[in-house]
């Protein structure tokens, strides 16, 4: 495999951005019951109506004393963060947009966790190519591909390398000081191991030392964020995909970018969860029915320790859940703390705001909604529902996470 360097020798004197109209559709293909047609019809309803006002949300099942905020979307604060200790990390569509900004934005990255996700732009702006040789969620609809090489993986470090040429993308480079710790189950069915192993390959044709990469297989696993005791059983694949499994998912993935962690709190929180507008974020592009065709929420969450707000040198993580996973999400069961919509499940109990408050991090999570027909399970774009540039530094979801990222750390001190 020629390493990414060599690669971007060749592209370097020419600008060979010709990658053509993307696919649209659905993510996961979901087969209609009578048992859930009533449901069916209410996300319809339910999706406009979250992203033009943002959905209320349920009460979490909460695996600990978490402080949220009650009132309406605020802007984000403005802290003290170093931008270069911003990491990112996500799930399933989360764990392929989070190493897609790891990528683009990969000058301010200092390391990144993925979770049962695959290689940099592995859907190549096809949906087919996206749920069946980089996961099998088009099944049973369409046939699962995925192999030992199904991803293609020389070919998505020569895009890689196409994309910087042209300038669309941070300077891969930049990789090889990152730590990256990629987690998959061994009894995934929809995102398979094989595919993690791939994302493997392309660290390594892209230049990122071995010792930078670390690669935990968890034998008993589903499609699910593996935590220490909240959710379903951990080889379960369905809702809130998040498995008792043990194994503390949030703690591997913050320890193994930034080091040695003090413990989790095991009381009252230090900080809160803070509603934020996500509105303001988005890129102003005069299309009519941008915010819609975005795929972003109106609102999304950030976790902020009373130490960060007063001012405090802080560091930043983004958490992007994965799948029917985003707080407006109306699920074709009703879930398990109650009410219509997912809700705050993910973010309350995924892990990452107990560590937050005596290791100085601040905890961004983004949200993702659900589009008709193009984006019906609230995915993160990674295979071009929302425009040609969802892997690069122009694609509206990326711009706007970068903007959030910026909002954050506008109050470093220097």
């Amino acid at each position: 495999m020629r390493k990414m360097h060599d690669l971007i020798g060749d592209l370097r004197e020419h600008n060979m951005n010709t990658e053509q109209p993307l696919s649209q559709g659905g993510f996961k293909l979901c087969r209609r019951t009578p048992g859930v047609a009533w449901r069916m019809a209410l996300r319809t309803l339910f999706v406009a109506l979250a992203v033009a006002a943002g959905a209320a949300l349920a009460a979490p099942p909460l695996a600990s004393a978490t402080a949220f905020a009650t009132d309406s979307p605020q802007p984000l604060p403005a802290l003290n963060i170093d931008i270069g200790q911003t990491s990112v990390s996500g799930i399933s569509s989360g764990g392929f947009m989070a190493v897609q900004f790891q990528v683009a934005h990969s000058a301010i990255v200092k390391g990144a966790g993925v979770v049962a996700g695959g290689p940099y732009d592995c859907a190549q702006g096809d949906l087919v190519t996206a749920t069946t040789r980089c996961s099998c969620t088009g099944e049973p609809y369409l046939n699962c591909r995925v192999g030992d090489d199904s991803t293609d993986v020389p070919a998505l470090l020569r895009t890689t390398a196409r994309l910087f040429a042209a300038g669309l993308i941070d300077d891969p480079a930049n990789l090889a000081r990152q730590k990256t710790l990629i987690l998959a189950g061994l009894e995934d069915p929809l995102v398979p191991r094989a595919v993690s192993v791939q994302l493997a390959d392309y660290y390594r044709g892209a230049g990122v030392p071995a010792a930078n990469v670390s690669t935990v297989t968890l034998e008993h696993a589903g499609h699910t964020f593996p935590t220490k005791g909240f959710g379903n059983a951990c080889a379960v694949t369905g809702d809130p995909y998040l498995g008792k499994c043990g194994f503390d998912s949030a703690r591997a993935i913050l320890e193994w970018i930034y080091g040695p962690l003090k413990p989790a709190r095991s009381g009252k929180a230090k900080g809160r969860f803070q509603k934020f507008d996500q509105r303001p974020y988005l890129p102003q592009d005069p299309a009519p029915g941008f915010a819609w065709s975005s795929g972003l929420d109106s609102s999304g969450w950030v976790y902020v320790p009373d130490s960060c707000a007063r001012g405090e040198p802080c560091r930043l993580h983004v958490a992007l859940h994965g799948c029917k996973q985003g707080h407006s999400y109306l699920p074709l069961k009703p879930p398990a703390g109650g009410g219509l919509y997912y809700g705050a499940t993910f973010l309350a109990n995924a892990g990452y705001d107990r560590l937050a408050d005596a290791n100085h991090l601040v905890i961004l999570f983004p949200q993702a909604v659900s589009v008709p027909l193009r984006n019906p399970n609230g995915c993160w774009d990674w295979w071009g529902y929302t425009n040609r540039h969802y892997a690069d530094r122009q694609g509206v979801q990326i711009r706007a996470l970068r903007a959030m990222v910026d909002r954050l750390s506008s109050g470093a001190r220097h």
